[in-house]
C-alpha cells in the first residue's frame, strides 16, 4: 500500500476516489431512469446513496488525517475540490432530510434504518424536493469539470515530458 505524498495520492485515497466515481456513475444512471419514470432502481439508488455518504465521510476523515502529506494544488484546485466535497455531502443529506420528512415509510438499507417522521414535515419534504435533484445535477456538472481539468492537466504534463525528452 502506497501512502499519500506531495507528488501523488496513495492507495487509500485512490480507493476512495475510484470506488466513489463508479458509485456516482450508477447514481446518475439510476437518476436518469427515474426521470423517465422508471422506478425499478430507486431502492438501489437509495442504498448506493447511503454507501456514498459513508464513503464520503470516511474520505473526509482520511483527507484531514493526511492533509500535510497530500499533493499541493493551486487555490482554484482547492476551491474546486471544496465545492465537490460540499456537494457530495449536501446531496445525500438533503435526500435523507426529504426521506425522513415525507413520513411515508422508514428507509431500510441492509442493517441501517432511518425512521420516518410521525407525520409529514413540510419544510423537509419541500427542501428535499426542491434541492436534492438540482444539487445532484450540479454535482455531476462539477464532476464532469473535474474530469475535464484532470485530462487537461495530464495532457499538459505529457507535453512537458515530451519537450523534456526532446532536449
Amino acid at each position: 500500500m502506497k501512502p499519500d505524498t506531495f507528488e501523488r495520492y496513495g492507495s487509500v485515497s485512490r480507493f476512495f476516489h475510484w470506488s466513489m466515481a463508479l458509485l456516482f456513475v450508477f447514481m446518475y444512471y439510476s437518476a436518469v431512469l427515474f426521470s423517465q419514470e422508471n422506478f425499478d432502481l430507486m431502492p438501489y439508488h437509495k442504498a448506493t446513496g447511503l454507501l456514498l455518504m459513508l464513503l464520503i465521510l470516511l474520505r473526509v476523515v482520511w483527507m484531514l488525517a493526511n492533509l500535510k502529506k497530500r499533493p499541493h494544488g493551486s487555490l482554484v484546485v482547492k476551491l474546486g475540490h471544496l465545492a465537490l466535497y460540499l456537494l457530495m455531502l449536501a446531496v445525500p443529506a438533503v435526500g435523507l432530510i426529504r426521506q425522513y420528512g415525507a413520513a411515508r415509510h422508514p428507509l431500510e438499507i441492509g442493517p441501517f434504518t432511518l425512521p420516518q417522521a410521525a407525520e409529514k414535515i413540510e419544510w423537509m419534504s419541500n427542501l428535499g424536493n426542491a434541492a436534492h435533484g438540482k444539487l445532484g445535477w450540479l454535482l455531476m456538472a462539477f464532476a464532469i469539470g473535474h474530469v475535464a481539468m484532470a485530462l487537461v492537466h495530464q495532457l499538459k504534463g505529457e507535453k512537458l515530458l515530451q519537450r523534456m525528452a526532446g532536449r
